[in-house]
């Protein structure tokens, strides 16, 4: 048993892929959730497939480049709900390319519905998971910052890593207030994904060629019950942990 039923979780960009499989993963457990998107539409079929596992499920509209927005939108779940004990950084919109053809505009975006956001979520909850007596909080990374040919990935690996630091750094400080900050880099297929695989045959057999598994995570599944894993008392010692979850292919050192 996860022991997490009963608790509340506020996950983003839960309206379908690896968000959606991680609030499916955290309710199969009795964690409600509260669903955060951009798109209504996916959020309310996030928010019934969530309910029809028995928990509650509510949806909040934003979008994570409105950073300032976040603290405020922390503290509506907070009193909706209740409480709040995990918090999933999921959403992240930036770029890929080489970096010559990446302007400033581009290359920001990546840093502030990353990073910034994602720092903007920790602070706004660490009061309501203190409050709660500890919490734990997953932020999404990626196995691009350790890849042996950084080519097209430079900007995404950048925000990415600036993330990473800044989980380690929430661990260490916010130890002793009982709440755990983790990253994970994974591997699942997300719709993005499923379109890249889609339209770039070749490549994608390469790729899934060069993971160990062969075979692409479920973002249920595979990267979904990952995270109950690491939320539950079972993994109360770990913090400040970098986990890829990605078949093996990446070696983080």
């Amino acid at each position: 048993m996860s022991g997490l039923k009963g608790k509340v979780a506020l996950v983003t960009g839960a309206g379908q892929g690896v968000g959606q499989g991680i609030a499916l993963a955290l309710a199969t457990e009795g964690v409600d959730v509260a669903v955060v998107g951009r798109t209504e539409a996916k959020l309310v079929d996030t928010a019934e497939q969530l309910r029809a596992r028995g928990v509650r499920a509510e949806t909040h509209e934003g979008d994570v480049m409105d950073t300032d927005s976040i603290p405020g939108l922390v503290d509506r779940v907070a009193e909706q709900m209740g409480r709040l004990d995990i918090v999933v950084n999921n959403a992240y919109s930036g770029t890929l390319g080489p970096l010559l053809q990446t302007d400033m505009r581009q290359f920001t975006k990546g840093f502030v519905s990353g990073p910034f956001a994602a720092f903007a979520f920790m602070k706004a909850a660490h009061p309501h998971l203190k409050a709660a007596g500890g919490g734990s909080i997953i932020n999404l990374v990626t196995s691009a910052m350790v890849r042996w040919d950084l080519s097209n990935y430079g900007a995404y690996a950048a925000a990415k890593s600036a993330l990473r630091s800044v989980s380690r750094t929430a661990a260490v400080e916010w130890a002793p207030d009982g709440i755990r900050v983790n990253s994970i880099a994974p591997h699942a297929l997300s719709p993005g994904l499923k379109w890249w695989i889609e339209n770039n045959p070749e490549e994608a057999e390469e790729f899934v060629a060069a993971i160990p598994m062969k075979y692409i995570g479920d973002p249920e599944t595979d990267i979904g019950r990952a995270v109950v894993a690491l939320c539950g008392e079972d993994m109360r010692y770990l913090t400040g942990a970098t986990i890829p979850l990605d078949g093996g292919q990446a070696h983080f050192g």
